[in-house]
């Protein structure tokens, strides 16, 4: 009865530790259906969850499946390139929990903080589809948005083409900064899940950024496309780690 007890006190303590971490930053609840409570389908989808965190990669990054016919679970996730494996691994623990509670009895979701993410799917293999892609941005307007933005476009042209075709095919991943005319800093990051060939995160990146011109975050000076298989970020102030081979550009002046 002591041993009950005590095993009854731990799960209620590390729920609570669960719920108090804080909402997710972004969530989005599929509509391929709902499972029944205590069915297979919820019990592959609690196994699948519990396992990812200790199995991901030293780079932060995971993708399995479970089951078979229509009680298959597939789960993909990543961390931000600059995050360490032990912040990965207590991101990806809180995601997969608040995912679940953010999307009751739903058999597809898609949600993450800024340091990770983690999409499940119900009866297929992990597709290499960027969907959902979800949008945030920041407030404020960039002065002379048309200058920044295409100073915006030639640094993500750029860190496309060095997280597409990295040496380490392990990290798809780069961050970097632009000076537009009006001297304004633009810092951004790209990243893809490394299972994508270096062409289909290439043309996910190309996807990701062309999706701005409809927008709403269009001529703002921050904002980021978030989506299972690549995203991208830019601010006007500095959001990640700085690695040694970070790529910079200004643009010409006469």
């Amino acid at each position: 009865m002591a041993i009950q007890m005590l095993l009854l006190f731990l799960i209620i303590y590390l729920d609570g530790i669960i719920l108090a971490q804080p909402n997710l930053l972004f969530t989005n609840c599929g509509n391929n259906g709902d499972y029944t409570q205590s069915s297979v389908y919820q019990s592959n989808l609690n196994t699948l969850l519990s396992s990812i965190s200790s199995n991901m990669n030293n780079y932060g990054f995971y993708n399995s499946s479970i089951g078979g016919d229509n009680n298959m679970v597939s789960a993909i996730v990543l961390c931000r390139g600059d995050v360490d494996l032990n912040k990965c691994r207590t991101c990806v623990d809180n995601v997969a929990q608040k995912l679940i509670r953010s999307c009751p009895n739903k058999k597809e979701a898609f949600g993450g903080y800024d340091e990770c993410m983690l999409q499940y799917y119900s009866g297929r293999p992990i597709p290499k589809s960027n969907l959902p892609l979800l949008y945030m941005w920041d407030d404020g307007f960039a002065s002379k948005p048309e200058e920044f933005h295409q100073e915006l476009k030639k640094l993500m042209d750029v860190l496309r083409g060095v997280a597409a075709y990295s040496e380490d095919p392990r990290r798809k991943y780069a961050t970097g900064q632009a000076i537009d005319r009006n001297y304004q800093t633009i810092y951004a990051l790209v990243q893809c899940t490394p299972d994508l060939s270096p062409q289909d995160c290439f043309d996910c990146l190309t996807d990701a950024y062309g999706a701005m011109a409809t927008c709403p975050c269009n001529g703002n000076r921050g904002s980021r496309q978030i989506g299972p298989r690549c995203n991208f970020r830019y601010e006007r102030s500095r959001f990640f780690k700085s690695p040694p081979n970070e790529c910079s550009s200004s643009p010409g002046r006469t």
